[in-house]
């Protein structure tokens, strides 16, 4: 089995929590986690990937085991969630790596590439949005909350902090909901407990139209810089629809699509298949 550490940097004055498997010598595997998740939702991967790369898995600041500044001490939005991402893996060393994006996971690593595209040797991304034709109906009351941000809309989006919420995030679309451990959710449900953190979480919602105007931008570096892009997809996810992984090609015509059938949080239920295809495209 392979050996997981687990440790804290110090990015200019926050604590970021990551996971660390794997060589130092051996190529670089940064893994992104989304909403309302942490490192943890990479529990089963990393063990499966870890004789091959030097793979680091942050937890996003105001998530996991990462500092959760207030809210006067720390703006939430995505750009800045991203600039501490790109201290802290410039502080670690990661100089040139593969990034594994999911969810939330993408916005940020996607503002990474097109900031550096000569630190980016590729890009999996498992339910990792980029095109607008991937965002379902469920984005509707986000969307209303971006169009009109009054306090209604705001607190009408506390139902997606809710702990029933969090386990249809993790069931929906899933063939058998007995292959799910009940664990990664639990512990999301403890994280978006703490005091304080629904705020962040909302603040996180409003900001999510920033990622969407960046869209045309990530396109761009998609066309330009063409880099290996393996789009590996939970095909019933709520969220995030199959057309989302299909764009890919459009501006990468080299881009490898794969579906799953399984839903958003496919790697509580495929991470062996996952990993095998995570190999064999790294591999090329």
């Amino acid at each position: 089995m392979a050996k997981i550490a687990y440790r804290t940097a110090d990015v200019d004055g926050f604590k970021v929590f990551y996971r660390e498997a794997g060589a130092p010598d051996a190529p670089k595997l940064l893994l992104l986690h989304g909403f309302p998740s942490a490192g943890h939702m990479f529990r089963d991967l990393i063990p499966l990937l870890a004789d091959r790369f030097h793979i680091v898995a942050p937890d996003l600041l105001g998530f996991g085991q990462s500092d959760m500044p207030a809210r006067d001490k720390f703006t939430y939005t995505f750009d800045n969630i991203a600039n501490v991402i790109e201290r802290f893996t410039e502080i670690i060393g990661f100089n040139r790596f593969a990034v594994y994006v999911f969810d939330y996971g993408a916005p940020t690593g996607l503002r990474l590439a097109v900031r550096h595209p000569e630190r980016i040797t590729a890009i999996i991304s498992q339910n990792g949005n980029a095109y607008e034709e991937g965002l379902s109906e469920g984005w509707n009351p986000i969307q209303s909350y971006w169009k009109d941000p009054s306090q209604a809309n705001r607190d009408a989006l506390r139902a997606f902090l809710k702990p029933e919420a969090t386990r249809w995030q993790y069931t929906h679309g899933v063939p058998d909901e007995a292959a799910v451990s009940p664990d990664g959710q639990n512990l999301d449900n403890f994280y978006l407990a703490r005091a304080g953190a629904d705020e962040i979480q909302l603040d996180l919602f409003g900001d999510y139209k920033s990622n969407v105007a960046l869209y045309p931008v990530f396109q761009n570096y998609f066309r330009t810089h063409k880099p290996p892009l393996l789009a590996v997809w939970g095909k019933n996810d709520p969220f995030f629809l199959p057309p989302g992984a299909e764009a890919f090609t459009r501006d990468n015509p080299n881009a490898i699509v794969r579906f799953i059938d399984t839903g958003h949080f496919a790697l509580e239920t495929h991470a062996g298949e996952i990993a095998s295809s995570i190999r064999a495209f790294l591999s090329h």
